[in-house]
This record gives structure tokens, sequence and C-alpha cells, in this order.
């Protein structure tokens, strides 16, 4: 069973393809990121995984489960690339809010809380408002969102946007730690040197087409970088 299986989606605006025919498999367990440049069409297809938008041709599975059935996202932790919530949030609310909506209580959710805050580096901001924070510091409170409640599939749309060096590396340590607990994370992002040390394995989309499939150690072993190879295959394409 794979963790998201992507098989001849197409996804149109009138006359222009934003996916034509794309297939693809995120292994179970494993780091996936779907690389490409703007307007690729990557984001157009997270939204498809997880239903927000409707494919016009194809099937997306979830864990063997239909993308269109509300059991799909079971399990399903997501990040957009600009996290937004209620300005007059604190931190921890946020937390809270989103550690409630996924039945946590009591002494449960307080240690869930308490842990996102320490491994996100923001304990010391927990009880300030969204409105009050750096762009940084916003994000760094939706990934922490992100480690409370239980998930086996989390799925990153540009998770490394507005972190500065320090937050890219702890996040970086946080993704790395939830594979070694058995989890299956699927990122874009177009920080390609950060995406060739944590990934297993990566996709190449451009122009709503899937060029390349494969692991990060066969493109290493060929003698490229992670950041030659995409420039490589893209430019191909163009």
């Amino acid at each position: 069973m794979n963790a998201i299986e992507i098989c001849g989606v197409r996804k149109s605006y009138g006359t222009d393809f934003s996916l034509h025919d794309v297939n693809l498999e995120v292994k179970m367990g494993r780091i996936m990121a779907l690389l490409g440049p703007n307007g690729a069409g990557k984001t157009t297809l997270v939204k498809l995984i997880l239903n927000l938008m409707h494919a016009d041709h194809g099937v997306i599975k979830i864990k063997d489960i239909p993308s269109n059935l509300s059991s799909s996202r079971s399990g399903i932790g997501f990040i957009p690339e600009k996290f937004n919530f209620f300005p007059y949030y604190t931190v921890r609310g946020v937390l809270e809010f989103f550690g409630t909506m996924k039945g946590l209580g009591g002494n449960d959710l307080k240690s869930q809380i308490d842990n996102a805050l320490s491994e996100l580096n923001i304990t010391e901001l927990q009880n300030r408002k969204l409105q009050s924070l750096s762009k940084g510091q916003v994000q760094r409170t939706g990934l922490a969102s992100l480690l409370v409640g239980e998930h086996d599939v989390l799925i990153l749309d540009e998770p490394f946007s507005g972190l500065d060096p320090i937050g890219m590396r702890d996040l970086k340590n946080i993704i790395k730690k939830q594979k070694a607990e058995g989890k299956t994370i699927f990122l874009n992002s177009h920080i390609l040197s950060e995406m060739e040390q944590i990934c297993d394995d990566v996709a190449i989309l451009n122009n709503g087409e899937i060029l390349f499939t494969g692991t990060v150690k066969s493109i290493l072993e060929g003698g490229q970088s992670l950041e030659d190879f995409f420039y490589q295959k893209v430019s191909n394409k163009a």
C-alpha cells in the first residue's frame, strides 16, 4: 500500500492544463519532495490530494482510500505555504484549537502542546498573539500544529517559506524525526540543497507533467547534485 497514489490525473483551467496525465506514488515511511519551477502545478496537485479541488480526470488515493472520501484524510497533517489563522489567537491558543479539533483534551493535549512548542523553539512565544509575530514565527506556529494529534502522513506545501536558517535547521530535524517514527512526508520546496539532504525520493514536475521520479541516492551516485539534475531536466523540457 502506498501513502499516496496518483493515477492519470488531469486538471485544466479553461484551455490551459495545470496538470496533464500525472502518475505518482509516494511510498509509506519515506520522505518525497515534489520539485518544480513556479507555475509547474505543485500546489494544484497538493490541493487535489487534499480534495480542496477536483480533478477533471484520474484517481487519487490516500492509503488506498479515494481522496474524494472524507475518511481518506484521517491521519493526514497539512501545512500550507502561508499559515494563516485568527490574528487575536495566542500561539498556545492556536495549538489548543487544533488539538481539540483532533479529539485531544486534558493532560494529553497539554503535554502534546508543550512538546510541539519545545520542538519548534517557540515556548517563549506561547502567550503572544499571532498579530504580534513575524512571518517566520507564525510559520513555526503552523508547523507546531502538525505535532499535536496523531498523523501518519504529513503534507507540507513550501514548509521552509519564511523561516530563517535556524528555523530551517529545526524543521529539517523535525522531518527526519517524523520519518524515524515511521511517518510519511510529502512536501514541495524550491530549496533544492535542503531537499538533497533530507529526502529519499523526488519527483520533478514542469508544465503540468512529471519529468522524473526516483531516489536522491540514484541521482547523487550518477555524479550530479540534485540542483544540477533538476535544472538539466527542466531546461531540456523547456
